[in-house]
């Protein structure tokens, strides 16, 4: 992750799901009961609170269950859910500014009960532009269309007002029937008793126009440069992150499609099955994707959909891919696992493999056993802080471990070792750098001494465990997977003495022990903690990289929210499950290539680009357009 994209990932903390529908609406009625019981002065509480409850919370539940069906008819996205959190909200801004004007009014003793109905006036104004922007940016209807169901909740306030304040009176009545439905002052509080003149309902509509009118050049403002850049809207892009981050949705992924871009990634699958039934007991799957970009959204569930299409117990680490392959849609998912079950059909097995070998170039470090031309490599920087290594980078890697003579070679990015997003230089893994070059000379020299090693019979145990830490303490489902490998040394041994499966002492193997945790990336020294307290020759701890545990922080690693303590022990009992359940198994890998739409090269980069300007510029384009609308909304009130 760059510091760009770290930028846009820490808008993460904003995340949140819509309540439903009735809560929203309940809670709106609660605040217009506080509100009347605090804006009007009758006998009784409750009839103050009813009062609230009509003239403020009316409008919101009528916005609330009638802006859906109405955006619907036109072809709109809005559900109910997110129509009555937006009307509510819009209702707390008016109950805000009603207050700040009464505060003023008193405080100051220069204006009177006219400044709080004008700032009623500028509020209700205000209320459509904030619902026009919202449903322009959901529904992506024309301007005109959207601004129909954008109006209900200020049109609903305004028609109350006109017929409770007896505004009718102003006017040539035409009879007892209209009078009886549209002018009914006694019915009203005292506060808003002929309050409001025919001339305020002409502003209240001038003034509904004029916000309108900015909001939607505001929008046009922010829109150009995604145009001219990756030829979307942003209110595309708004659009999907309201629906992801409110409710969940898929919408995200169709904006994600239109600026997608078709790769061919390899898909390589270490199998391993039991010597004696052909059961699978393990399998290391990984595409060569980045599981992002958050939450469910594109590939960002990868690892748990790998492990349920595995028979055996399933290990996806993660890859060596960073943003710009992610995937747009989850559709991608089932192209990857199909690819790898068929590249797991196609394995050749075999029944010995090399003790582990580890090199080091630079700050690379990488831990590799073969399996006869085939090669497990697994790379850390830590104690050095890194983060994801570019897809670039670890097809060299892997392409120089077959020059120096293996076959197939599973390349895992072990993710294991990172300080989240501070500071300016993230850890980022790219080509031409000089941990991408010490990265390619270390997989070169791994593969060099697999070449030599001596290959013995060999023996696997697994072990893991669900944990009590969820997505918020940054474990996902898989929570914690444990891959113990023990390789004898060759003996003159009978078969038969083979199978009795001695202990790793006695025959002089090499053990062992991959760590897989559900989560992403870790915090600095947990990976070196976990490593020194297993009994095992060779260690290394792996993060998936899921980006499930993302939706609740941006920097969620594994370790920052739980005690490592508690991690340390889980770990160090697994492997003690693991090697307890040590037996002779056959090994063998293979590739397969997939055609995804992943998001593209420099793509994800500018799309950070565009929504950081969008963040940083926005604020300012809104500022003036709110001091402008506010200059001009005071003059016309002056004026009128």
């Amino acid at each position: 992750m760059t510091e760009t994209q770290g930028e846009l990932a820490s808008l993460s903390k904003y995340i949140f799901r819509a309540p439903q529908w009735y809560t929203s609406v309940a809670l709106s009625l609660v605040i217009a009961a506080l509100a009347g019981i605090a804006a009007f002065d009758s006998q009784y509480v409750l009839e103050d609170a009813w009062q609230g409850v009509f003239f403020i919370g009316v409008p919101t539940v009528v916005a609330s269950l009638g802006t859906t069906p109405v955006d619907r008819y036109f072809g709109g996205q809005l559900t109910y859910s997110r129509s009555s959190l937006l009307a509510f909200a819009c209702e707390v801004v008016v109950v805000v500014v009603l207050v700040a004007a009464g505060v003023v009014a008193t405080l100051t003793g220069r204006f009177g009960q006219n400044f709080v109905f004008d700032a009623l006036i500028a509020a209700l104004g205000l209320v459509f532009a904030i619902r026009f922007l919202v449903v322009l940016a959901v529904s992506r209807d024309s301007p005109l269309i959207a601004a129909v169901p954008a109006s209900i909740q200020t049109a609903t306030a305004g028609v109350l007002l006109f017929v409770y304040s007896g505004t009718m009176n102003y006017l040539t009545t035409g009879g007892r029937l209209v009078n009886a439905f549209l002018s009914r002052p006694t019915e009203a509080p005292p506060e808003i008793q002929y309050a409001f003149a025919p001339r305020d309902f002409v502003l209240l509509a001038g003034l509904t126009a004029l916000y309108g009118v900015a909001a939607y050049g505001f929008v046009l403002a922010i829109d150009r440069p995604w145009k001219r850049s990756l030829d979307v809207s942003v209110l595309d892009f708004v659009s999907g992150f309201i629906g992801h981050i409110a409710e969940g949705t898929r919408e995200l992924e169709d904006f994600f499609e239109q600026i997608g871009e078709e790769a061919v990634v390899p898909v390589t699958v270490l199998a391993f099955r039991n010597a004696d039934d052909g059961e699978e007991k393990a399998r290391f799957v990984l595409p060569m994707i980045h599981p992002g970009p958050m939450g469910e959204i594109g590939g960002g569930n990868l690892p748990q959909r790998v492990a349920e299409s595995a028979t055996g117990l399933a290990f996806p680490p993660h890859a060596t891919a960073g943003h710009d392959f992610n995937l747009v849609t989850e559709r991608e998912v089932d192209t990857l696992v199909d690819a790898a079950n068929s590249a797991h059909d196609s394995i050749d097995y075999c029944d010995t493999a090399t003790a582990a070998v580890r090199a080091q170039e630079g700050e690379a470090k990488l831990l590799g056993q073969s399996f006869g031309d085939d090669a497990l490599l697994v790379s850390t920087f830590s104690p050095e802080f890194a983060d994801d290594v570019e897809y670039a980078v670890g097809l060299a890697a892997t392409a120089e471990a077959r020059v120096e003579g293996m076959d197939d070679v599973l390349l895992a990015d072990a993710h294991n070792c990172n300080n989240g997003l501070q500071g300016d230089d993230l850890g980022h893994v790219y080509p031409g750098s000089k941990r991408s070059f010490d990265m390619i000379r270390a997989a070169g020299e791994a593969a060099r001494r697999l070449q030599d090693a001596d290959e013995g019979p060999l023996e696997l145990g697994v072990a893991w465990d669900r944990t009590p830490w969820r997505p918020e303490d940054g474990i996902g489902p898989l929570g914690v997977r444990v891959a113990v490998l023990d390789t004898r040394k060759p003996t003159a041994s009978s078969p038969a003495a083979h199978q009795n499966s001695q202990s790793s002492e006695d025959a002089g193997g090499d053990r062992t022990a991959y760590v897989l945790v559900d989560g992403n990336n870790m915090e600095p020294g947990l990976r070196e903690t976990i490593v020194d307290a297993l009994d095992v020759d060779h260690a290394e701890v792996m993060t998936t990289d899921t980006h499930i545990v993302n939706t609740v922080e941006s920097t969620n690693q594994v370790g920052a929210a739980l005690d490592w303590d508690e991690l340390v022990a889980l770990v160090a009992d697994l492997t003690e499950e693991a090697v307890a359940d040590l037996e002779p198994v056959e090994a063998g890998m293979a590739s397969e290539r997939a055609e995804v739409t992943v998001f593209g090269n420099d793509r994800t980069e500018t799309l950070a680009s565009h929504a950081n300007a969008v963040i940083a510029m926005g604020g300012a384009i809104a500022g003036l357009a709110v001091l402008a609308t506010v200059a001009i909304s005071v003059l016309v009130f002056f004026l009128t």
